[in-house]
């Protein structure tokens, strides 16, 4: 177990470690490391959020309205909708239905914002064609 504070010191016991010396005055450099690293790949988790919060919000519908129609509670949505909760795909083909999209809409609108985000044009691996691949569908798996 790893105590969040220091327990206080005991008469006549020693101090295990020496005392941090003051902070600098100033900002804090930060090294070089060249032009920085590569940006990070969307969590599918937002982006679902994002697409479900887009489409509820374009209907003029609330938050509570939609839950109740998806039969899940309203915390939780907001929290999907938030990107916060990863949710399964009976949670997400509700609030989907709900929303008047199938699962396939839903996921398809997801792949829209994650290529657009992405900067990339296609799916498919860089260096293999179609017909290497098991399958001739372009898509994205969800995996519950």
């Amino acid at each position: 177990m790893i105590p969040l504070r220091p327990p206080a010191e005991r008469p006549g016991t020693a101090a295990t470690l020496p005392p941090l010396p003051p902070a600098a005055p100033g900002p804090i450099p930060v090294p070089a490391t060249g032009p920085g690293p590569a940006p990070r790949e969307p969590l599918l988790r937002d982006l679902v959020g994002d697409v479900l919060r887009r489409e509820r919000q374009a209907q003029e519908r609330t938050l509570k309205d939609v839950a109740e129609s998806a039969r899940i509670s309203m915390p939780y949505l907001s929290e999907v909708e938030r990107g916060r909760k990863e949710a399964s795909s009976e949670v997400l083909a509700a609030a989907a239905h709900a929303l008047g999209l199938s699962l396939g809409d839903l996921l398809a609108r997801t792949q829209g914002e994650l290529i657009r985000l992405s900067g990339r044009s296609s799916t498919r691996p860089v260096g293999r064609s179609r017909t290497t691949l098991s399958s001739s569908h372009d898509g994205l798996c969800l995996a519950a």
